[in-house]
C-alpha cells in the first residue's frame, strides 16, 4: 500500500487490530466461525457445552504465567475505522496504527472474568503453551489516540465478556 501511495497518491490505511472481541451490546450480533481459535469464545463454549476449557501454558514470564493479550471490542473497532475514514477524506497519505487499549489482560484474568460474567462454574484443564504464543502482546495505540482522538468506551474486559457471553448464550 505504502507503494501505490507513493507512485499513484492512492490515500490509504493500515489498521493494526489487536485483540478483537465482544459482540454487540445488546447481544444482538457477534462471532461465531469454526474452528474457534479465540479464548473468550472457546470459554464461553467450553461453560455452555459442559466441557472442560484448556489453558494453554502457564509458564510464562508473566504475573501470573499466562500470556497477556491486550483486547479491543468490536465496537471500538467501529470508531476506529470512521476515524481513519475522516482522516482519509482530509489528509493525503498512508497512515498506520495499532487499534488496542494498551492494557493487558492475562489468560487467567480472562477465565476469571468469564466465571464471574456467567455465574457459572468452570473446569479449567492447564496444558502445555501452543508453539509460537508471545509471553505478551500489547498495543501502542498513542499514536491513533494522539492524531485521531481514538478513546475505546467499550474495551473494558467485564464489557468485553459480557457482550460476547449475551450472543453466545442466546445462540446456543
Amino acid at each position: 500500500m505504502s507503494w501505490y501511495q507513493k507512485t499513484h497518491g492512492l490515500n490509504c490505511a493500515a489498521l493494526r487490530y489487536f485483540n478483537a472481541a465482544g459482540a454487540a451490546l445488546d447481544g444482538a450480533s457477534g462471532e461465531a466461525h469454526n474452528p474457534e481459535t479465540h479464548i473468550i469464545p472457546n470459554i464461553i463454549k467450553a461453560i455452555l457445552n459442559g466441557q472442560i476449557f484448556k489453558l494453554f501454558g502457564t509458564d510464562y514470564k508473566t504475573n501470573d504465567g499466562t500470556c497477556v493479550r491486550d483486547y479491543i471490542h468490536v465496537l471500538d473497532l467501529v470508531q476506529a475505522h470512521l476515524l481513519t475514514l475522516e482522516k482519509l477524506q482530509k489528509d493525503k497519505g498512508m497512515f498506520v496504527y495499532n487499534i488496542g487499549t494498551g492494557i493487558g489482560h492475562s489468560n487467567r484474568e480472562v477465565v476469571e472474568m468469564v466465571k464471574k460474567v456467567s455465574g457459572a462454574n468452570l473446569q479449567v484443564e492447564e496444558v502445555q503453551r501452543r508453539s509460537g504464543d508471545a509471553d505478551t502482546l500489547i498495543a501502542d495505540s498513542s499514536k491513533i489516540r494522539e492524531e485521531l482522538g481514538f478513546n475505546p468506551q467499550h474495551s473494558d474486559l467485564e464489557t468485553i465478556v459480557k457482550t460476547a457471553w449475551a450472543w453466545h448464550n442466546n445462540n446456543k
